[in-house]
């Protein structure tokens, strides 16, 4: 509730979103369909799974109706190829063969009075990609 004497906002969010999963390609894929409400998860499909969870009172009896209907019930199931493995191809450029040259500069540390003794060479590698 409010603060005494403050006035409600009035700002609601709801969104869901849709996430694919590639491991090896599109070997071993997975879908996940967000339902999302001010920032909380209230009911997702997962492929691994194969039908709705519910994680909110409310959530629960969204899935319960999502899973009662076979049409929306083999929609999302199916959706790892219609939606993942088609769009595959489209979007691996810019994410799975993504490449990215690191930048590297060697600078010389000169000794300091806590560290006395010769300098040290730093080399630094940055904004590459992949990490590996």
């Amino acid at each position: 509730p409010p603060a005494a004497g403050a006035e409600l906002s009035g700002v609601f969010q709801e969104f869901g979103t849709s996430e694919c999963y590639f491991i090896n390609g599109t070997e071993k894929v997975r879908f996940v369909d967000r339902y999302i409400y001010n920032r909380q998860t209230y009911a997702m499909f997962d492929s691994d799974v194969g039908h709705f969870v519910g994680f909110t009172l409310y959530g629960e009896r969204c899935a319960k109706q999502a899973n009662s209907d076979p049409a929306r019930l083999e929609y999302a199931r199916t959706a790892v190829d219609w939606l993942c493995r088609r769009n595959y191809r489209i979007f691996a450029p810019f994410s799975v063969e993504r490449r990215v040259p690191p930048s590297v500069s060697i600078s010389l540390v000169p000794p300091s009075s806590s560290q006395p003794g010769p300098g040290r060479l730093l080399c630094s590698v940055v904004d590459f990609y992949p990490a590996a």
